[in-house]
């Protein structure tokens, strides 16, 4: 069907139409100047950003932070590589389910309070987690965390568009970038340092105490950007969503252990309820209460920031759940080392995010996100040919430079993602960039690990030494990264040059924007 969808006429990319203002929040009695508006922007991060940072820099961090504690927990919980997996897995997977109703559970609910219910469920499951006493009480108290998480990342990008002006927010966005790329990267080193000191348990008793300082620090500090709202949620899109992307990624994640008809049947049936969640969004808009505003997909540098950040996502976090098996299963390091080793990577692309953000304000994009997609496909090009005595300083310099290239991707494609929208939009659009973020990360990770082991048990059962048939395995893998890199470049291609493009597509320059759904 064809579906109309009604634009702002001034539905730019700067956002300044809406009834707020980027330089502005609203308050009891008005719109008032928002914290580090003008030029006090300019000096510095508001604080409200840099206490939201903080928490999801802990919040995310337990994104893969249990990466490193694989090989202990298969042989602790007697499970296998694929079973192990979904303790990333289910963590992105929960994300993408959760993200969808942050949009409207921040519009219903003060800042104070959603970061209060947000770190308050992340602390509950990180405690679930230290006394799991088998592997599917671990992965429910990984589902808890998760959901918590789920809650700052929205939270923390609509703040932001809401209150930095749009001349800044490539420099704040790039700090921004420190907490939701860089935490990710360190996670396996963080787990390496503390998996030296014992169990992989001492994880989540290291993590509590962050989490609950950052929580009452953020509490103590936080203030109420906007003004809220009551609305009522569609539940029948929310099941919708969970049960459409956990049926898909459940099908995927089953290639090679169950026959080919039975994953069709199940991958299928996500497909199918995904495609039922996006025409009742489409129909929920027509009475203003969509659980995601696909009205985001009218602006096309929105549309191809997904893409771009789908592409992204499968490659890095699908990545980043091999070397840490390979360097432990094949080259026998240790947990530390292990993590010493992929630090570097992760540092690179924090102390990078400040500084992409700033050439960003003054170069644009494409400058940045087009050698940024070539530098990680080259990178998971030279991984692809790892063997069982690579040198450890290629395998390093292989992954700082995936690190750097991926910190010159995110910031630019946050920005001009979430920068085309009119800011009635920002919460929804920072939803739909969180959900794509996270069932991309968890595909990705499932699809590397499909590949690894089923060419691995190919060549194990004709004879091939296990340790062998892994590495050859992990090449496939890799090549499989290389050839999303290759598609996050071809998604760069289109960018819009320069430093703004704020030039609003023709159709909606007449005030309608068409949306074709099947």
């Amino acid at each position: 069907m064809t579906a109309t969808l009604q634009s702002d006429d001034t539905s730019s990319w700067d956002g300044a139409s809406a009834t707020t203002s980027p330089g502005e929040r609203e308050t009891g009695g008005g719109r008032e100047p928002a914290a580090g508006s003008g030029s006090e922007a300019r000096r510095g991060t508001p604080l409200v950003i840099k206490l939201l940072v903080g928490a999801t820099f802990v919040a995310i961090l337990n994104e893969t932070i249990m990466i490193n504690a694989v090989p202990r927990l298969m042989t602790d919980f007697g499970i296998t590589p694929r079973t192990a997996q979904w303790l990333s897995t289910v963590f992105m997977l929960t994300m993408a389910a959760v993200i969808p109703v942050t949009g409207w559970f921040l519009q219903r609910v003060t800042t104070r309070t959603a970061y209060g219910i947000a770190m308050t469920t992340f602390c509950v499951g990180t405690v679930i987690g230290a006394v799991a006493p088998v592997f599917a009480v671990l992965l429910a108290g990984r589902v808890v965390q998760a959901a918590g998480t789920a809650v700052m990342m929205p939270l923390l990008m609509t703040t932001l568009m809401t209150v930095v002006p749009e001349q800044d927010r490539g420099r704040v966005m790039g700090n921004v970038t420190m907490a939701m790329s860089c935490a990710p990267a360190l996670g396996p080193a963080v787990s390496g340092a503390i998996l030296q000191l014992g169990s992989w348990r001492l994880i989540f008793v290291f993590v509590l105490p962050a989490a609950l300082v950052v929580a009452v620090a953020g509490l103590r500090q936080l203030e109420n950007v906007g003004e809220t709202k009551t609305s009522s949620v569609s539940w029948t899109s929310v099941a919708l969503a969970a049960l459409g992307f956990g049926g898909l990624l459940f099908g995927l994640s089953e290639v090679g252990a169950r026959s080919g008809i039975v994953v069709a049947l199940i991958a299928g049936g996500g497909v199918a309820l995904i495609a039922s969640f996006a025409a009742l969004q489409v129909r929920l808009q027509r009475t203003g209460g969509p659980l995601l505003d696909l009205r985001t997909l009218a602006h096309r540098p929105f549309r191809i920031s997904l893409l771009l950040m789908a592409a992204v996502n499968m490659a890095f976090l699908g990545s980043m759940f091999l070397l840490p098996l390979y360097l432990q299963d094949v080259r026998h390091l240790s947990s530390l080392k292990t993590g010493l080793l992929v630090m570097p990577g992760g540092l690179a692309m924090g102390l990078l995010g400040p500084a992409v953000g700033r050439l960003f304000d003054r170069f644009g994009a494409r400058p940045l996100v087009i050698p940024g997609a070539a530098g990680s496909a080259i990178a998971l090009g030279v991984l692809s040919r790892t063997g069982a005595d690579t040198p450890y300083l290629l395998l390093l310099g292989a992954h700082v430079v995936l690190m750097a290239s991926l910190a010159a991707v995110l910031t630019p494609v946050f920005t001009i993602g979430l920068g085309a929208l009119p800011s009635q939009l920002y919460s929804h659009g920072s939803s739909l960039l969180g959900t794509i973020m996270q069932v991309a990360g968890a595909l990705g990770t499932a699809m590397m690990v499909v590949i690894l082991e089923t060419r691995s048990d190919q060549l194990t059962n004709a004879g091939v030494a296990s340790s062998d048939a892994f590495v050859a395995g992990m090449r496939w893998a890799f090549i499989a990264a290389a050839g999303a890199a290759v598609a996050t470049l071809l998604c760069a291609l289109r960018l819009p040059a320069g430093v703004s493009a704020a030039e609003p597509e023709p159709d909606e320059a007449a005030g309608a924007t068409r949306l074709e759904v099947a």
